[in-house]
């Protein structure tokens, strides 16, 4: 304990010089501004601006656009601590922007969750994030002294939207964009929802927090909630019901939360908010990022890509790599949990993606010779540069369920009915993490699973030991036959790559970790029963029959190494990251707590009825 201690000593002493040093070097070199830039209908938006005192010659403007506070305010309280990434842009010269968007802290006007676009606008009333973002980039360009006219709009996570929204009839100098884990859809995939399960514990995390309303500009509009235990399964089980939760700790204080209970399927509300039918004709150059271990937005990184690829001419890009969310802007990242990838990520996407991209499209400087894709494959634990993503030399094929726990590329041949079955009980779930917290741990999407295997409501299939590599890219099929006792019911499936049992643990890792048989979660995902066929009509399954659950596991990239073998787990909770399931055809965002019911789960893998994941494997290089 002394020995840790001392450790987090020595580590807030490094921090607290760099941040001095970070403070000292933005003085010197650059001089703070804040402005009020009103937009076409009268709105002011807050934007601090730092402008280099170096004149030999005109510099690039790089904007962030954030409801998360662009603090410090205050002429002069000056940045005390850049990051990395950030230190890169202000030791280049960039002229560096950042904006509190309409509603939050400082700026005027109202705030709207991912406020809808408005293709078609007729007056100065029709604003949406593209318009406040053309006013303020046409406002920048001409008061902002010895810039070069080109601009750059970066964001993560929300910000992420904001960028995505800059290039939407961008003005014509913003030359470069990158939405980061951007916001896309999110009834579809992103941050609340996956196929239709609400992810309570990030909603109800974020929003304790987020979305209390505001009575005019502040530079502290942040709620402090506290959960009253460190334990997020005991919270989140005793909190019971969703409505439970304006009922005791909300009280109608938090609007979005109740908009959210009352929009719990697909609907014109969710519609106007999807952004990915508006990402057609992108001007400026884009390179979305996003991380294979992002619960929140790697649905939105990747389905961004694909909307502007589909739909648009020019320099577009993707990066993926085997990040959590937005932790490739984190200082000498070079591992996840417990697993090393044996190199500095956040130094390789710095100073061989993002920054030359940037300097490429709004300085002239380098040529980034940035591939279509550039993607990390775990695994193998290597940058790959492909013209194409998902790869063009992939072929599918079936991994099918079989009886005594197997898993093979082979189809079943039994003729005679075959399955598995377990009991769901909600008021005992399983938990998606092993690990005590309230909010979900960024290391849990590969997180070791042996914790979930050895319950009885998880079902485990694993194949032989591997006699060769197996390169897996794109998107994972899930074909599930299944069958409930209730008339709804939730289906988590896991991939996982099970290592093999000698495998060295590496020194430096606590000595409760143990590599040896490791169950490392590839990728992991639920589908919502009751939205197996539409996500805007659900439907009751019928008790006890056999029923097709189609859905796609989200996109990855992993080499299953000769002597692993692949595992796959299906389970019906996964708490308190999914809500849970009442096992009855309802809209449970209006749901009882005597509403909550067990039910069994059946899943078939014979003859007529197989249970297969379809996976795109590529040929080794």
């Amino acid at each position: 304990m002394k020995r840790m201690v001392a450790v987090l000593l020595a580590y807030a002493v490094l921090a607290t010089v760099s941040w001095a040093q970070d403070s000292a070097f933005v003085r010197q070199n650059y001089t703070k501004h804040e402005y009020q830039i009103t937009m076409r209908d009268g709105i002011k938006l807050f934007t601090i601006v730092y402008t280099p005192k170096d004149m030999s010659g005109p510099h690039p403007i790089l904007m962030t656009r954030t409801p998360y506070s662009v603090a410090p305010y205050g002429p002069d309280n000056y940045y005390t601590h850049l990051g990395d990434l950030t230190r890169k842009y202000f030791e280049r010269n960039y002229i560096m922007v950042f904006q509190d968007v309409r509603g939050r802290y400082m700026s005027e006007g109202t705030y709207v969750n991912v406020r809808p676009y408005i293709p078609n606008k007729k007056s100065k009333k029709d604003i949406d994030e593209t318009s406040d973002t053309y006013d303020t980039v046409d406002w920048l360009v001409k008061n902002i002294p010895n810039n070069n006219g080109n601009v750059g709009v970066r964001g993560i996570s929300y910000p992420g939207f904001y960028s995505s929204m800059a290039s939407i009839d961008a003005h014509p100098a913003v030359k470069a964009t990158s939405p980061q884990a951007p916001v896309s859809e999110w009834m579809g995939g992103d941050d609340w929802f996956h196929n239709g399960a609400f992810l309570v514990s990030h909603a109800f995390g974020f929003y304790s927090r987020f979305g209390w309303p505001r009575e005019g500009p502040t530079t502290h509009h942040y709620h402090r909630f506290d959960f009253g235990t460190p334990d997020g399964y005991k919270f989140y089980l005793k909190l019971g019901a969703l409505p439970n939760a304006n009922k005791f700790f909300f009280h109608d204080s938090v609007p979005f939360w109740n908009t959210i209970m009352n929009h719990g399927k697909w609907d014109s509300f969710w519609q106007a908010r999807d952004i990915l039918p508006h990402l057609k004709n992108i001007r400026p150059a884009t390179l979305i990022v996003g991380g294979w271990f992002d619960t929140e937005n790697l649905y939105g990184a990747l389905h961004s890509y694909q909307s502007i690829e589909k739909n648009s001419k020019g320099d577009h890009m993707i990066a993926m790599g085997p990040w959590a969310h937005g932790w490739w802007s984190a200082n000498n990242v070079d591992s996840l949990g417990y697993i090393k990838f044996g190199q500095n990520l956040s130094e390789f996407f710095a100073d061989s993606l993002e920054v030359p991209f940037f300097d490429y499209y709004l300085r002239g400087v380098g040529n980034p010779h940035l591939s279509e894709a550039t993607v990390f494959l775990t695994g193998e634990d290597k940058w790959m540069h492909l013209d194409a993503w998902p790869p063009k030399n992939g072929a599918r094929k079936n991994l099918y369920l079989h009886a005594n726990g197997k898993l093979s590329f082979k189809a079943p041949t039994q003729s005679k009915t075959q399955y598995d079955e377990y009991v769901s009980d909600p008021k005992k779930p399983v938990p998606y993490t092993n690990e005590i917290r309230h909010w979900y741990d960024a290391a849990f999407m590969l997180e070791d699973q042996r914790f979930a295997g050895r319950r009885p409501d998880v079902l485990v299939y694993e194949t032989d030991v591997l006699d060769k590599d197996i390169t897996v890219a794109g998107p994972i099929k899930v074909n599930l036959v299944g069958s409930t006792s209730g008339t709804d019911c939730d289906w988590i499936v896991k991939v996982i790559d099970v290592f093999p049992d000698d495998t060295p643990t590496p020194r430096g890792t606590p000595q409760w970790v143990k590599l040896g048989g490791y169950e490392m979660m590839v990728r992991g995902d639920v589908l919502r029963g009751k939205f197996r066929n539409s996500l805007a009509k659900p439907a009751a399954i019928t008790p006890n029959k056999p029923t097709e659950f189609n859905y796609d596991l989200q996109d990855i990239f992993h080499r299953f190494k000769k002597g692993h073998r692949i595992m796959v787990q299906i389970q019906s909770t996964w708490f308190p990251m999914i809500d849970r399931n009442p096992g009855t055809f309802m809209d449970i965002y209006k749901a009882k707590d005597s509403d909550f019911h067990s039910t069994v789960q059946r899943v078939y893998h014979s003859k007529g009825k197989a249970t297969s994941l379809t996976l795109t494997v590529v040929p080794e290089d």
